[in-house]
């Protein structure tokens, strides 16, 4: 990647100009942020990082950024406070202009503001997170971030994958497209060190915010035509965005089916919006498994096991392409990959995320 940039003005903006020589530069490889006067940038190609990070020599008032996947251009636009010409752009800061293991550069947080929290069952909410007005930030598809709270003198994190706002395909493209909040989908455990205090937070105090995070890559599902998304219980929630993702903008897919296991049925997140999905995109399917229903379910029964998922893991055809995607448990995840292995399938053909 080309480590530099070049800057102009107008009299009313300035614009950063940063050529990544990466053909397949998306917007959600871009994080921007301008915060007392500083403004900080980085690019995320696979496992490297590109930082920007310049105390800029004037106030700007907001930015945007623009990325080109056919060029690899991407520009950072500010809008100047004043429509005075800069003579410079500002004092470069240490790490700038650096590109370098993602690993070696540390994640950063910025502040956020907790707007609404809604109960999904007994023991989960949906909270949404506010970014900041000086702020780009998209979570990728399959990626996560950190929230960072103090608790009783000790700053604990934890990662979470964001979800979209519900699965009804219209509403997600048109509150989502604003990239100004974070959907999160989280079970609240009474002992647990994080979640009690999270859920104890009042509408309007601060989250910090990790930059995502994360290994997932839409290529890996180029041209499949099955998908299968085994989930338990909250190892549903990466799967939320993965399935409005695909059902919308894969070419290749004949069918996607969710596999969720839970202990009852209240335990099952979203089931409406699940089989509303269903009703009204006929390549999905839903089949919920719990291991303790009451007596009046008339549902599938059971754990995770070889046979299970031998009459779940049904083909659209004999010799269709297959990708299957499991979270939840670490225990659950490790009997579904022995069972899937034992099944046949190849761990190119597997792709997990931990808990």
């Amino acid at each position: 990647m080309y480590q530099g940039y070049d800057w102009f003005q107008t009299d009313s903006t300035v614009t950063l100009v940063i050529y990544t020589k990466q053909m397949s530069m998306f917007s959600e490889m871009v994080t921007a942020d301008y915060q007392d006067n500083i403004l900080r940038g980085e690019i995320t190609i696979e496992d490297y990082s590109y930082l920007l990070l310049i105390e800029l020599s004037h106030a700007i008032e907001d930015f945007e950024v623009c990325t080109s996947s056919i060029t690899g251009k991407i520009e950072v636009i500010l809008q100047k406070e004043d429509h005075k010409a800069w003579k410079n752009l500002g004092k470069s800061l240490e790490g700038n202009n650096t590109f370098i293991k993602k690993s070696q550069r540390g994640v950063y947080y910025r502040k956020c503001r907790l707007t609404s929290k809604t109960a999904i069952n007994h023991n989960t909410r949906l909270f949404t997170i506010e970014l900041p007005q000086c702020c780009y930030l998209q979570v990728p598809v399959g990626h996560h971030v950190y929230l960072k709270l103090p608790i009783e003198g000790m700053e604990i994190v934890k990662p979470y994958t964001p979800v979209s706002q519900d699965l009804v395909m219209d509403h997600i493209q048109s509150t989502d497209s604003k990239n100004k909040y974070i959907y999160l989908m989280i079970k609240i455990y009474t002992n647990g060190s994080f979640t009690p205090h999270f859920d104890k937070l009042e509408i309007g105090d601060p989250v910090s915010v990790s930059s995502p995070q994360g290994c997932f890559r839409m290529a890996q599902i180029e041209g499949i035509e099955d998908i299968f998304l085994v989930a338990a219980g909250t190892g549903f929630t990466p799967m939320v965005k993965l399935l409005k993702t695909v059902l919308s903008s894969l070419p290749s897919l004949r069918k996607v089916k969710l596999i969720f296991f839970n202990k009852t049925e209240a335990d099952i997140l979203w089931r409406e919006h699940l089989e509303t999905l269903c009703l009204s995109d006929r390549r999905f399917e839903a089949q919920f498994i719990l291991s303790e229903p009451s007596q009046s379910w008339v549902g599938h029964k059971g754990q995770i096991s070889s046979s299970l998922l031998s009459e779940a893991l049904t083909r659209s055809k004999e010799d269709s392409s297959v990708w299957i995607c499991i979270c939840g448990p670490n225990g659950f995840v490790d009997q579904g990959l022995r069972c899937l292995e034992d099944l046949g399938f190849t761990k190119e053909q597997l792709f997990v995320f931990r808990e």
